[in-house]
């Protein structure tokens, strides 16, 4: 008698479940192209704003790099100017992905927050346009909260896996585009 309710019990679970997983599948297969749309919109538009008016080249891949994904030469008036990168680091929650302009000497002259899952209220203060006005033409980019300005320090407390997330990320740029010299 008991065997049969765990059976009974245990085939209508599974219906429930095939039932679940057939209603995500297809929710997904609708889903996943928007999703997938919208992050290469807000991607562009990233990289539009960090541009600025200097034009961008076709993408270059990035294949021996875990922080860097693929650049882009800018130039201007057709002589080069700077370059653009795609950058990824592990934050507090999973990937903090940005793109970010350096000059020809790997300055960083803009940066911008893609897309992360960091906390809201602390992590998430990398998404705004001042949080990145830390790095822009510092040399060395700030890695560590004691090479910032008490007031900026206090800014990015409670979020120190973000911050250097975002600053390790930015200085790995930096070091890769001194790499090309201004010239490739």
């Amino acid at each position: 008698m008991m065997t049969k309710t765990y059976l009974k019990t245990s085939l209508i679970l599974a219906a429930i479940c095939a039932v679940a997983t057939l209603i995500l599948a297809e929710l997904n297969s609708v889903t996943a192209p928007l999703i997938a749309s919208y992050e290469t919109s807000k991607t562009l538009s990233a990289l539009e704003a960090v541009s600025g008016s200097q034009k961008l080249g076709k993408e270059i891949a990035v294949s021996d790099n875990t922080t860097i994904s693929a650049y882009y030469k800018l130039t201007t008036d057709g002589k080069p100017s700077g370059y653009l990168l795609k950058l990824a680091n592990n934050g507090y929650g999973g990937a903090v992905n940005l793109v970010a302009a350096y000059d020809l000497k790997g300055l960083v002259t803009d940066a911008k927050v893609v897309s992360d899952s960091e906390t809201p209220g602390l992590g998430k203060k990398s998404e705004e346009s001042w949080y990145m006005k830390k790095f822009i033409g510092k040399d060395p980019i700030p890695t560590k909260k004691n090479m910032l300005s008490s007031e900026d320090a206090a800014a990015v407390s409670g979020a120190s896996i973000t911050f250097g997330a975002v600053s390790s990320a930015l200085e790995t740029g930096s070091k890769f585009v001194k790499g090309l010299g201004g010239n490739k």
